[in-house]
């Protein structure tokens, strides 16, 4: 059986789903998107998630397509549609079609696309053994803060890692210092035990689960602190790990060749896991 999509209105079989090929989406990565992850077929941080989504329209003068409590009645019905017990729900917002044209069209209406995935968040591999990752330019542009669904960069930077052998890529800015992971946010710990990532700005995404995962961190005493750090200091830390939607709180072992620590994942990265998994389990809606 094939996947529910939604478009425009519309639930419909993947395969009969169509998008205009003058959507501007699709013309000029004119668009945003979310990502909310589905614990026991609820919605884990979904309020924090439409906010970032209305920030990001309002930074691109975009309109949101439908009201808040059709968004969230819409997220609900693709996650029983699709029998989604664990996974993702994937949100695409476009400017709409419109005849070619780099200034905005005026009256376009905006495109709206919803789908589905099933995917273990909790028993994760990657969680178990830690990433091995490999440091990379960014090359993206300035406003990485709007979640734009212009993403060409970030995948060469994995694909790059990949073929290096590596699970993923962490991007570094011209100065040296670490901005964020292709799909995720990046943090180091010191041997002195306290939490590294660097601060929000345009430079990178404002994680929703980096919010939260920030806030169980300091809830449960541990120090944090909001600063770059450089490719150096990664390879000298305690231990490191990331953060998304997609993957919560996930170990990184080893970056560009160098093992942190033991080369195993590490115990406050293991601890914050287990923190975020509960605490999302209780909040979820």
């Amino acid at each position: 059986m094939s996947r529910i999509v939604y478009v425009n209105g519309e639930y419909l079989p993947e395969e009969e789903a169509k998008i205009s090929v003058f959507d501007r989406g699709f013309l000029m990565a004119d668009g945003v998107y979310e990502v909310t992850s589905v614990l026991e077929g609820r919605l884990v941080d979904f309020a924090g998630h439409m906010a970032r989504l209305k920030r990001s329209l309002a930074e691109l003068d975009m309109a949101m397509p439908v009201t808040d409590a059709e968004l969230e009645a819409i997220h609900r019905r693709m996650v029983a549609d699709n029998g989604i017990e664990e996974g993702l729900v994937y949100m695409q917002i476009t400017r709409g079609a419109a005849d070619r044209d780099f200034a905005y069209p005026e009256g376009a209406t905006p495109s709206l696309v919803l789908f589905t995935q099933k995917k273990a968040l909790i028993d994760s591999a990657a969680a178990k053994a830690g990433l091995r990752v490999a440091t990379l330019p960014d090359l993206r542009w300035k406003r990485r803060d709007i979640k734009t669904v212009q993403l060409l960069a970030p995948s060469m930077a994995k694909m790059a890692a990949k073929a290096q052998g590596k699970d993923d890529a962490w991007m570094v800015d011209e100065d040296g210092f670490v901005t964020e992971g292709s799909s995720n946010n990046a943090y180091i710990v010191t041997k002195a035990g306290t939490i590294v990532t660097r601060h929000l700005s345009n430079d990178i995404l404002h994680g929703i689960t980096r919010k939260a995962v920030l806030s169980f961190a300091r809830e449960a005493q541990m120090k944090v602190e909001e600063r770059p750090f450089t490719v150096a200091e990664a390879q000298d830390a305690a231990e490191a790990f990331i953060t998304s939607a997609s993957s919560f709180v996930t170990p990184v072992v080893e970056i560009d060749g160098t093992a942190l620590g033991d080369g195993a994942p590490g115990p406050v990265a293991r601890r914050l896991r287990e923190i975020y998994v509960a605490e999302s389990r209780k909040a979820a809606v």
